[in-house]
């Protein structure tokens, strides 16, 4: 048996909550379904050992899993950090969902990928409390984007209720607000963007709860200064933590993220039960020197701190950008990168993100795929590095835009 099918099975082991009840009295997982997208993405692989494979289970039940981690839910055609993002990500058998957390004027936390992401996430623009906006909505000119900026620090917790979501998309070409408030990619779909409903925090742990889903939230780095008042950043992190305990959520169901290493330093030492899965978001691929210039992240040699150190101060989960985790070797044929490798030799587990966020793989995958754009051509390439991600690399989850993908790879291989 192989470290890497260890390692890939080893988060499908941890415990995931029993199934949960429905409205009408099911229960989620009987309501589990792949949709048609994995067969569309099957469709589009070249002839391979793994397509056969992948063809063969055409036929399998879905079942939840905990390798499969809902990236804001399911924002690939739901509004992300929504209830109904989330219920889709769940009805794909995602066995892991996540809530960025962010919060208020008055300290409440609330579900939202960025402190500042108000004016492409929601209608904010459209309504009064636009005047709240750090930066008022400038139209196109001159050869300049239209820009704007809005934080959920600028509204209490009541005015931020008010907002309705959307697709996160803005129209830098716009000269009207309306306009600007537009610009979903075409790949996407605003048919699901009517009447979504926000959440706060405390509510997103008690749907994934009622779901049957287990909790990755992330600590979202403030766009104000801390502390804000009296709001430190060790009160904000606590209070993250303490939402789940006042909701007897076990913590061995709670992968707390953070890109920030010192608040993931404070749960080791303040909350170690949950401090235990503290999952660090390794960005050290916007690491900087000033003598030597931009840093590469897969040289071992700017690995700071080392994949060791991480180790001693209690880290046991990493997650970088699954491009920093692969890279291609002398035939063009992807492979674990050197950062994956010094990872798997320090004992940590790895989680990556996001399949399925850069829409058609036609024209290389984009950011997400930078490190082996040479090898992406077609849209049934999710598939293959979804492969070489578990089997070579051995992550134990994956975070995607449809999670209903991992779900059916991990599914059909046994996870």
């Amino acid at each position: 048996m192989t470290r890497a099918f260890l390692l890939g099975t080893a988060m499908l082991m941890l415990p995931v909550a029993a199934p949960a009840q429905s409205q009408d009295g099911g229960t989620y997982d009987e309501g589990l379904s792949y949709g048609p997208r994995p067969f569309f993405l099957i469709g589009k692989m070249a002839d391979s050992e793994l397509k056969s494979e992948l063809m063969s289970c055409m036929g399998q039940e879905p079942q939840r899993t905990a390798f499969s981690i809902g990236h804001r839910g399911a924002p690939l055609m739901f509004p992300e950090h929504t209830v109904e993002s989330n219920r889709a990500a769940a009805g794909q058998g995602a066995g892991i969902l996540e809530c960025d957390v962010t919060f208020t004027s008055d300290e409440e936390l609330v579900c939202r990928h960025a402190q500042n992401d108000l004016h492409t996430t929601t209608n904010i623009l459209l309504t009064d409390l636009a005047e709240t906006c750090t930066t008022p909505f400038t139209p196109a000119a001159d050869g300049e984007d239209a820009t704007a900026e809005c934080r959920t620090s600028e509204l209490t917790l009541e005015e931020f209720r008010t907002l309705e979501p959307k697709m996160d998309a803005a129209n830098a070409q716009a000269t009207t607000v309306e306009d600007y408030v537009g610009g979903t990619a075409d790949w996407r779909t605003d048919l699901y963007a009517n009447d979504a409903t926000l959440m706060t925090h405390a509510e997103s742990i008690a749907l994934f709860d009622q779901m049957g889903a287990d909790f990755t939230p992330e600590l979202k780095a403030p766009s104000v200064d801390m502390p804000m008042g009296e709001f430190t950043q060790e009160a904000y992190a606590q209070k993250m933590i303490d939402e789940y305990k006042d909701a007897d959520i076990d913590p061995s169901r709670v992968w707390p993220q953070s890109f920030n290493l010192s608040d993931i330093q404070y749960w080791i030492e303040n909350e170690p039960e949950f401090g235990a899965q503290a999952v660090y978001l390794d960005d050290r691929y916007e690491a900087f020197d000033e003598d030597e210039g931009e840093i590469d992240p897969m040289d071992a040699s700017t690995f700071m701190p080392t994949m060791a150190e991480l180790k001693e101060m209690g880290v046991n989960y990493i997650a970088p950008p699954l491009w920093m985790l692969v890279t291609l070797n002398e035939n063009g044929e992807m492979v674990p990168s050197v950062y994956a490798e010094e990872a798997a030799a320090a004992d940590l587990d790895i989680i990556t993100w996001t399949l399925e966020r850069s829409g058609p793989l036609a024209s290389g995958g984009g950011w997400y795929f930078q490190s082996v754009t040479d090898a992406i051509d077609t849209d049934g390439d999710y598939f293959e590095i979804l492969d070489v991600l578990a089997q070579d690399v051995g992550v134990v989850g994956v975070f995607s835009d449809w999670p209903a993908t991992v779900t059916y790879y991990a599914n059909c291989k046994g996870l």
